[in-house]
C-alpha cells in the first residue's frame, strides 16, 4: 500500500480529486496518509479532516530559517513513512534535501503543457494569464517528477485543453483543472502505486 503525503497551499481541489479517485477505486494500492500545508487557513486541511486524514500546518514563519523549516517538513514526512509526496498546488519551493531523500518519489501537477509557461514565476493564475497573452489555442496540464529545478523533472502525463475565445484567466484555470488536472493527477498516482512507471535518463516509461 503506497502511503501518500500531499502538500498543498490553498483550497485543495486536486487533493479532493485524489481522495475521490481512491474512494471510487480509480486509484488502487494507495492511501493519503497525511496532508500538510504551509497555510494554516488552507481549506485543503479541512477537506483532509473530513476524510479522516491527518492534516497539519508546517509554515516557514514558525521556524528561525528556511533550513529549519525544510528539516521539520522532511522529518514529518519520514516519520509517517510516506512513500510518495504529491505537490497539489503547493506554493513553496522544494529543497534539494527533500529531492535527495525522495528521488523520483515527488510529483507535481503544473497547469500548462510543459515546457510552455513553466519555471520561476509561473504558478496559479499567472500561468493562464501568460497563455492568454501569448494567444495559444491549446493549453493543458502536466504531471511530472520533481527534481532540483523548477518544473524541470521527468514528465509523466500531459493532457491538452482547448482555449475558448471568451476565456479569462479564471475560466481557463477552472477548465484546465476540470478537464486535465483532476484526471491526470489521480491517473499518475495509480500508475506509480501499481508499479507501472520507470524512469531512466530523464524519460518516463509507462508499462501496461
Amino acid at each position: 500500500m503506497l502511503k501518500i503525503g500531499v502538500l498543498v497551499s490553498g483550497g485543495g481541489t486536486n487533493l479532493q480529486a485524489i481522495m475521490d479517485a481512491i474512494d471510487a477505486g480509480e486509484i488502487t494500492n494507495a492511501k493519503v496518509d497525511i496532508v500538510i500545508s504551509n497555510n494554516a487557513s488552507a481549506y485543503a486541511l479541512e477537506r483532509a479532516r473530513k476524510h479522516d486524514v491527518e492534516a497539519m500546518c508546517i509554515a516557514p514563519k514558525d521556524y528561525p530559517d528556511r533550513e529549519a523549516f525544510h528539516k521539520a517538513l522532511l522529518s514529518k514526512l519520514q516519520e509517517r513513512g510516506v512513500d510518495l509526496i504529491v505537490l497539489a498546488g503547493y506554493l513553496v519551493a522544494i529543497p534539494p534535501m527533500m529531492v535527495e531523500a525522495y528521488p523520483n518519489k515527488i510529483i507535481n501537477i503544473h497547469p500548462s503543457l510543459i515546457p510552455s509557461f513553466c519555471g520561476v514565476g509561473y504558478y496559479g493564475l499567472h500561468v493562464h494569464e501568460a497563455a492568454l497573452k501569448r494567444g495559444v489555442k491549446v493549453t493543458g496540464a502536466t504531471v511530472h517528477f520533481v527534481d532540483t529545478g523548477t518544473d524541470t523533472g521527468p514528465i509523466i502525463l500531459q493532457k491538452a485543453v482547448k482555449i475558448e475565445p471568451d476565456d479569462t484567466p479564471q475560466s481557463l484555470q477552472r477548465s484546465v483543472m476540470e478537464k486535465a488536472e483532476w484526471k491526470i493527477l489521480p491517473k499518475a498516482i495509480n500508475l506509480i502505486a501499481n508499479g507501472k512507471i520507470s524512469v531512466e535518463d530523464h524519460i518516463v516509461t509507462i508499462s501496461d
